[in-house]
């Protein structure tokens, strides 16, 4: 077998076993197919998204303990009945429109 052929088999083999593919430059997107709104998000806004999240988390759940649910307490067979009382007595989440 040739040598030239013998690679290319070779290295249609390993693509074909990777599942590699090769796409047609065609399909390549550039820079005027993104949307500008669309942007990422830099570094800082990230943070701060996660830290505003984190930040409403938090006051949930101060307003829970303070409407007396305890998530220390591992008494399991009251969890979900006790978390949508404190709900209802916060105004707050899913129990509070029942």
């Amino acid at each position: 077998m040739n040598t030239r052929l013998a690679s290319k088999l070779a290295v249609s083999l390993i693509v074909a076993a990777f599942g590699v593919s090769i796409a047609p430059a065609s399909f390549a997107q550039d820079s005027s197919t993104i949307d500008a709104t669309q942007a990422p998000a830099t570094k800082a806004q990230k943070k701060a998204a996660r830290k505003q999240a984190r930040d409403k988390k938090n006051a949930e759940l101060k307003k829970l303990q303070d409407a007396g649910y305890n998530p220390a307490k591992r008494d399991d067979t009251t969890y979900p009945q006790d978390v949508q009382n404190a709900q209802k007595k916060a105004g707050i989440g899913a129990g509070a429109s029942q």
